[in-house]
């Protein structure tokens, strides 16, 4: 056995919520630990997806042993169509993650099956150097998972996703008897969920949703329509015994939904009464008080079926007066705007709105303080690396692991592409690796860069200007007068027609016959944009794109 140090190497989620993937790496042998996507930002236009770079396992592809997944959400598993589109892997995960896997596969148009191996609480397989144990946690979501890595070194304990629900809708609480033993023999590093380290107390259990959806199909006189994550079982699952104890029939909508729901049923992760579940042909056959929708959409996306419902455009379902409206969700960073879009145009044509600031139809499923707090006093480690969160949600777990008693020199508050090196004794940051975020935008995976993003933003705030411009190249001067031409930049009017005069004049003032730009086409393009740049900033103080187009003769 070399005597080496084990590498710890974040490439997503770190500083971020969503794309959560950790590289531990030990001599010639490397395992993934999660590969997710993260939905894009406001600022990223035209971007779909974004996945993690994984420029480091593409060049050190023949090391790696394996991806381990710990749940089934998609900030865990969204990436792997990329991810396996280049790298060749086997994949472990539980039964429903290994079915979700192969719904988020199949969606992304991978034509090649994944190679996903099924594990539960209680397995144990061997990846090189690596020995991993899988024990389940609570989450959102059925069939998560821990991770007890044993390598040369020592135990490095995962937590995946996690809160302390004693009574959960679907699934097994967290597996604390197994974390005590590990406490007790010695662990080495553990990491931790941070998402909701800003919080005290406990969060509250799934149950308080189930009692609020019981309550609202009780009280509804109409049709109710109801929007979750797709992935969220349990969820589902409250949902339909709900609408079963009021006499209502379920319809699905959206093609996620209809997939997972699917795909959950034929592995036995929802258990649904007879005839409760309907085609769409039997809608009109109910009175609307004995009609659920359960519908795609909780986080405002644009193709979603509840956006399609809210602006009029689906093409089954249309808003009504009576209807409740229930989005049991909370937007994630970044999405709030367009929640808070689909809310507005839904009470718009009427309809009653239920979210979380109204009623808890959503818990979340993450562990608050004292949750955070049991898994530090269980399982006793010696080093500390908060995962899963934003800076300040990193920042301020390793604040709460201190006054556990870990010590301040143990505390490691990584960001992607940092590489922490362990051995027995100590731990030190010692460099860093190439990360950060892959663009994915229809079919061009991963051709999309910061740059292009910029510019998309210049003419997304700014507009574009093009400027065409004929030229004598012989006798270096412009012929007549360049034709300016502004798009999304200015309003129509005598303040743009004076805009445009005073432009071309100040572009033909700067194009003065002795300068040596004159040799090349490309020189006088670069003279006439700058000129036409330094006028329009000079004026309005704005930065169009600006197109310099010239014509020689």
């Amino acid at each position: 056995m070399p005597d080496q140090k084990l590498k710890v190497i974040p490439l997503g989620g770190l500083g971020e919520i969503g794309k959560n993937m950790m590289i531990l790496e030990y001599a010639d042998d490397i395992v993934i630990i999660d590969a997710g996507l993260m939905f894009p930002n406001e600022e990223m236009f035209g971007v779909d997806l974004v996945v993690p770079d994984i420029s480091y396992l593409e060049k050190r592809r023949h090391k790696i042993k394996g991806i381990v997944i710990t749940h089934g959400h998609e900030d865990h598993i969204g990436a792997l169509p990329y991810i396996l589109s280049r790298l060749d892997l086997p994949v472990y995960a539980s039964k429903l993650t290994g079915g979700l896997i192969s719904v988020e596969l199949k969606q992304r148009g991978l034509k090649k099956a994944a190679r996903v191996n099924v594990v539960h609480a209680g397995s144990e397989i061997t990846l090189g150097y690596f020995k991993i144990e899988f024990f389940s946690v609570c989450h959102s979501i059925p069939d998560a998972m821990g991770l007890v890595v044993s390598t040369p070194v020592g135990v490095v304990v995962h937590s995946g996703d996690f809160k302390m629900d004693f009574t959960p809708v679907l699934g097994d609480p967290a597996d604390l008897n197994r974390l005590a033993r590990l406490g007790t023999r010695g662990v080495l590093l553990l990491f931790s969920d941070s998402t909701y380290v800003e919080l005290p107390g406990y969060t509250p259990s799934e149950k308080v949703v189930g009692d609020a959806l019981d309550r609202i199909m009780a009280e509804a006189s109409g049709r109710v329509i109801v929007t979750t994550f797709a992935s969220l079982v349990s969820r589902i699952q409250q949902v339909i015994d709900a609408a079963a104890r009021h006499h209502r029939r379920v319809f699905v909508t959206g093609r996620s939904m209809i997939g997972i729901v699917k795909m959950a049923m034929e592995t036995g992760y929802l258990t649904v009464p007879p005839d409760i579940l309907c085609n769409f042909d039997d809608v009109r056959k109910l009175p609307d008080n004995r009609v659920v929708f359960l519908t795609t959409g909780s986080q405002g996306e644009p193709t979603s079926a509840l956006v399609r419902i809210a602006n009029g455009e689906h093409r089954q379902i249309h808003i009504a007066s009576g209807d409740t409206v229930v989005i049991s969700a909370t937007p994630i960073p970044g999405n709030e705007a367009l929640v808070n879009q689909t809310i507005d145009r839904l009470f718009r044509q009427g309809a009653r709105v239920v979210y979380d600031k109204l009623t808890q139809v959503h818990v979340h499923g993450h562990g608050s303080q004292e949750e955070l707090k049991l898994l530090l006093s269980l399982v006793r480690p010696k080093f500390f690396v908060p995962v899963h969160g934003e800076y300040r949600h990193l920042s301020l777990h390793a604040k709460l692991a201190e006054t556990m008693g870990i010590p301040r020199d143990n505390l490691f508050v990584l960001e992607d592409g940092d590489v922490l090196e362990l051995d027995r004794d100590a731990g030190k940051i010692t460099g860093h690796v190439q990360s950060g975020n892959v663009y994915l935008s229809g079919l061009l995976t991963g051709n999309l860069n910061d740059a292009v993003l910029h510019d998309r933003k210049l003419l997304a705030q700014d507009g574009t200007v093009t400027i065409v411009g004929r030229v004598n190249t012989r006798e270096r001067k412009l012929i007549g007068r360049p034709e300016i031409i502004m798009q999304g930049f200015i309003g129509d009017g005598a303040k743009k027609q004076a805009l445009l005069k005073r432009g071309c004049e100040a572009v033909m003032s700067a194009m003065d016959s002795d300068g040596q730009y004159w040799q090349k086409k490309s020189s006088i393009e670069a003279r006439m944009k700058k000129s036409l740049a330094d006028f329009l900033y000079h004026e309005t103080r704005r930065h169009p794109v600006i197109l310099p187009v010239v014509f020689e003769g």
